[in-house]
């Protein structure tokens, strides 16, 4: 959930949307609730996601108690027009979610309108840069640099300075412009 309420293309992300009868191999009825229902900007134009989330080592005994849930889900997500997707800690365990959570704290933070022009002009002005160059860009005192530094997470976390996040974010990592100020 870190991951999709991060992810800026996300319109929506339903839990536990709906439940989906379906019949084991041998005839029994059966219901089964998938995780959640991601549907992303209409501009996008993207199918939402029906998903589930497991640990890859619950597909060792249980394979085959899965598969007629995940063939119903896939099923119904095809008659909707939808896509259902099945995530696990290979997809969701990396760099991008210490990314995510390290940064979700400063999205949401409310800093000065001319700090954050500064320093998006100032970026602007270098087109790329890491935060370390950033800060000295904007600051020849430390104190001021450690200031900023916050305003920086804040603008990589609103997408308004651009950064590979599936790469461990540090002082060095590289940063661009996101938008002509």
């Amino acid at each position: 959930m870190e991951l999709f309420r991060f992810d800026s293309s996300m319109d929506s992300i339903v839990p536990q949307p709906l439940t989906i009868g379906y019949f084991t191999p041998s005839g029994q009825p059966r219901h089964y609730t998938p995780d959640g229902l991601l549907t992303y900007k209409q501009d996008l134009e993207l199918p939402p996601v029906l998903y589930e989330i497991k640990y890859r080592e619950d597909f060792k005994g249980s394979w085959r108690k899965l598969m007629p849930k995940f063939r119903a889900a896939k099923s119904l997500a095809k008659e909707k027009g939808w896509l259902f997707k099945v995530f696990t800690e290979k997809e969701i365990r990396g760099p991008f979610l210490n990314n995510v959570k390290f940064l979700w704290p400063y999205k949401h933070r409310t800093f000065d309108e001319a700090m954050l022009v500064h320093v998006l002009t100032i970026m602007s002005d270098l087109q790329e840069a890491d935060p370390a160059l950033l800060t000295a860009t904007l600051f020849s005192d430390k104190k001021n640099q450690a200031l900023v530094i916050p305003v920086i997470w804040h603008l990589i976390a609103n997408f308004k300075i651009g950064c590979n996040l599936d790469l461990p974010l540090t002082m060095h990592s590289k940063l661009w412009t996101k938008e002509d100020i």
